[in-house]
């Protein structure tokens, strides 16, 4: 009878047979891309789902101008600034060639209109006002960028302008890039911040009577598409920060060293909608939500629910959904006292590489029966088994 007390009880989680089957292929797809450098990740998990050089020195050309944009919100963020300031437009930044937004100098500027200026039209002059207005000399601005870059994690970044503008130390990563741009959606909402974010996802802006399309190709026709930033030089090649979102999944993509805005355009598109139709996020339980239940030995309550304390969401693969097998074990009946939070069991997933265990914890506390009911209730269970009389509330 001690042996039926401690068994271990193993059950399956009841899992819907679409979150364990995919269709016709029965092997993972496999992705490349002509792309030098790239890094795509889902951004609520962080899972990285495809990678190709992704640590290694690359030029970030007007990429770069996110670390400015990202700082610009920052300081609205903070209350130093709104979208209504004005900053005056610099001879320095008026002269500046490359893609412009076509300030005159002299003029004074409201930071919206910069804002669109660098995120829209990709205005060399727009980002060094904004650089000028806040830091006083984009030399100094520089520098605010890279104690953000260290702040954020970005160990193998070192900017040196406003702009991206061509510069021997100017260096990033395509994994770096990432980082910033899932800060820059993470940190400021649009919920709580409507009119920054949405920026990227324009289409056109006009200023000074010049009417200049977004450079972002994704924002035309890709689904859920909504940033972030292209770059271009010599050096760089072309590239591309992306970010979608659909059904609640939000995909970053940096793709950076193609050889044409033709191949940006065609690639970026066919990797964002590659990585969604690949990879699926699956919300296996949420927070509190009953996984299994458990009986209870000697307590008030014959049962208790056996709970997670986080959300249990992944982001698969079709190949890993595929292999994916997870069970729930506990020993069975559990005594009481039980306390709310005491952990119980263990959900163990077990994919084709990997496993991980999450503990089941305890739903509710359940109090201990009376000395008197104690000894009833364990007649009965000797005599009659689980079903009959673990507890005295029947």
């Amino acid at each position: 009878m001690l042996k039926r007390l401690l068994q271990v009880t193993t059950m399956s989680v009841f899992i819907s047979a679409s979150w364990l089957t995919i269709s016709n292929s029965a092997g993972s797809t496999e992705i490349t891309t002509p792309a030098e450098f790239a890094y795509i990740t889902d951004f609520d998990t962080g899972k990285v789902l495809f990678q190709k050089n992704a640590d290694m020195q690359m030029k970030p050309a007007s990429m770069a101008k996110i670390m400015t944009i990202f700082i610009a919100f920052e300081r609205i963020r903070e209350g130093g600034l709104s979208l209504n300031d004005k900053f005056q437009v610099s001879e320095k930044a008026w002269r500046k060639g490359g893609s412009r937004s076509f300030l005159e100098v002299g003029s004074f500027v409201t930071v919206s209109d910069l804002l669109n200026g660098v995120i829209v039209q990709s205005g060399n002059d727009a980002a060094i006002v904004i650089a000028e207005g806040i830091s006083g000399t984009e030399e100094s601005f520089a520098e605010e960028m890279n104690f953000w870059a260290q702040k954020l994690g970005m160990e193998n970044t070192v900017f040196r302008n406003s702009t991206g503008w061509p510069d021997p130390e100017l260096t990033t990563t395509a994994k770096d890039l990432n980082i910033l741009s899932s800060a820059l959606i993470s940190r400021f909402p649009i919920d709580e911040y409507p009119d920054l974010y949405p920026m990227f996802k324009k289409k056109r802006f006009e200023y000074n009577g010049i009417d200049q399309p977004n450079r972002n190709p994704l924002v035309y026709g890709t689904v859920g598409a909504d940033g972030l930033k292209t770059g271009h030089t010599k050096e760089s090649g072309y590239g591309v920060v992306g970010s979608a979102i659909r059904e609640g999944q939000r995909v970053v993509m940096v793709l950076n060293g193609m050889t044409s805005m033709k191949q940006r355009s065609a690639e970026s598109r066919r990797l964002m909608d590659l990585a969604f139709r690949e990879f699926k996020q699956y919300r296996f339980f949420e927070a509190n939500e009953t996984v299994d239940v458990a009986n209870v030995w000697l307590g008030k309550m014959p049962s208790v629910d056996l709970v997670l304390a986080n959300p249990l969401h992944r982001v698969l693969s079709r190949d890993e959904r595929r292999h994916l097998k997870m069970s729930v074990n506990w020993v069975d009946p559990v005594s009481a006292p039980i306390t709310k939070g005491q952990k119980l069991g263990v959900l163990t997933i077990e994919g084709k590489s990997s496993s991980e265990t999450i503990d089941l914890l305890a739903a509710n506390d359940v109090e201990e029966l009376g000395v008197f009911d104690r000894i009833g209730a364990a007649f009965k269970y000797l005599i009659f088994g689980a079903g009959a009389g673990t507890n005295a509330a029947n």
